[in-house]
């Protein structure tokens, strides 16, 4: 019986884990991939309410399907304050990144409360959009921004880090084909839609068997 678990997938049968144990991937990448695995559950620089926000938050901007393991974006995010892992640079008006994201969130906590009664995690899907919509075209006002303005805080802060944790993870490298750092192994053929035998084989014509048994073989 063939495995039809991922038949939707575009890179079927692809794991880049597998990558770990084989000469793609040097000491240093595996180190630092087996920290990142290693996070546990529960955050190191939210507060847990802080957290419940973010957690909701990376639900509407980095949505899920559940054929894959969960990418633990919030975790993530909180991993990089918790290290206080620096951008190396800021926009005007924006606090450096600890400081911007729990005022970002109190804000945002205080905008759901005055709009719907209720903390932004707690609110419904469609509720919880509107208000990131809003907050993406600078309509919001409450004091609690003071002197950050929402529409930079969405771009540089909400909607930059979640977006970088989700595809700083493996599962979502097996998603998109990537197989990590080039280095040692780096590639050969570098023509347009040339695939080294280490990469990802997508699925062509609809031939998702053809794509799976290629990629059964990357390494």
């Amino acid at each position: 019986m063939p495995d039809l678990s991922d038949a939707g997938a575009r890179f079927p049968g692809y794991d880049v884990l597998v990558k770990r144990r084989g000469v793609s991937w040097n000491d240093k990448t595996r180190r630092v991939i087996a920290e990142r695995l290693a996070l546990g559950s529960r955050p190191k620089f939210f507060t847990a309410d802080e957290f419940a926000t973010v957690l909701a938050l990376a639900d509407r901007i980095v949505p899920q399907d559940g054929e894959r393991a969960a990418i633990p974006v919030a975790v993530l995010v909180d991993h990089k304050l918790h290290i206080a892992r620096s951008d190396g640079y800021r926009r005007p008006g924006m606090p450096r990144e600890r400081e911007a994201w729990r005022l970002g969130l109190k804000a945002l906590d205080a905008e759901a409360q005055s709009a719907c009664r209720a903390r932004f995690h707690a609110l419904p899907g469609s509720d919880q959009d509107a208000l990131l919509a809003r907050m993406q075209n600078g309509e919001l006002k409450d004091p609690a921004w003071g002197d950050m303005r929402p529409e930079t805080f969405f771009k540089m802060r909400l909607a930059r880090d979640l977006v970088l944790a989700y595809y700083a993870h493996p599962s979502a490298w097996s998603r998109i084909g990537w197989g990590g750092p080039a280095s040692p192994r780096g590639y050969v053929r570098m023509d347009y839609d040339e695939r080294d035998p280490w990469e990802a084989a997508e699925t062509r014509n609809g031939n998702i068997q053809a794509a799976r048994w290629k990629n059964r073989l990357v390494r």
